[in-house]
């Protein structure tokens, strides 16, 4: 996970409702300079989006969001994902050993769970509701060695100050795909965003 969350400054948080959508969505982030990818399990065309990146689009890397179980890393991987992200810290979770896991965390008893397992990147997840940089500045002193992603509440005004904290490798977020540019088939648009968001690496 460390070496996907260096390559990736912004991991695009996505909601893929049409299968057709999924490969010309992630060429589009790609070529933005956005390849590593999250596509989220909130959908039933979730797992087929998943399947027709990993098949179509050679130049991304595709995990899966918003898992929830083992089992949902388990269908995940099946489906091409090369790692998944999960909103929360449950031991069900921690048993997933299919693809590298991301889980989320919002407080000091789900990071040290993490940490005792053996885990040294997290989702800091919400972000912005949880305590923003201020948390993760606490968070510090307490867990030198552990490495964040934060994602909710977070757009291309405010990563800035997120990524300039030594403990953040990478941003998510779902500003850089927005469903009305998704659902217009706005794949020009997508990379404009993909290509702002990206150059906020030129920054740290």
């Amino acid at each position: 996970m460390i070496e996907l969350m260096q390559r990736a400054i912004v991991i695009p948080v996505l909601t893929i409702e049409r299968v057709g959508d999924a490969a010309p969505l992630a060429r589009a982030l790609a070529a933005g300079g956005l390849s590593v990818l999250e596509v989220t399990l909130r959908t039933p065309a979730a797992l087929e989006a998943i399947t027709a990146i990993a098949a179509d689009v050679p130049e991304a890397v595709v995990g899966s969001g918003t898992c929830l179980t083992a089992a949902d890393v388990e269908r995940s991987a099946k489906a091409g994902a090369k790692f998944a992200v999960s909103p929360g810290l449950t031991p069900d979770i921690l048993a997933a050993d299919a693809i590298p896991l991301l889980p989320g965390v919002a407080t000091a008893s789900e990071l040290m769970a993490g940490l005792q397992a053996g885990l040294s990147t997290f989702k800091f997840f919400p972000a912005v509701p949880a305590g923003g940089t201020a948390m993760l500045k606490a968070w510090a002193g307490p867990f030198a060695d552990a490495r964040f992603c934060p994602t909710g509440g977070i757009d291309v005004a405010t990563a800035p100050e997120f990524l300039a904290l030594p403990n953040v490798l990478c941003v998510g977020g779902g500003w850089v795909a927005p469903k009305p540019l998704i659902d217009a088939g706005d794949w020009a648009g997508i990379t404009r965003l993909a290509r702002s968001a990206a150059a906020l690496a030129q920054r740290r």
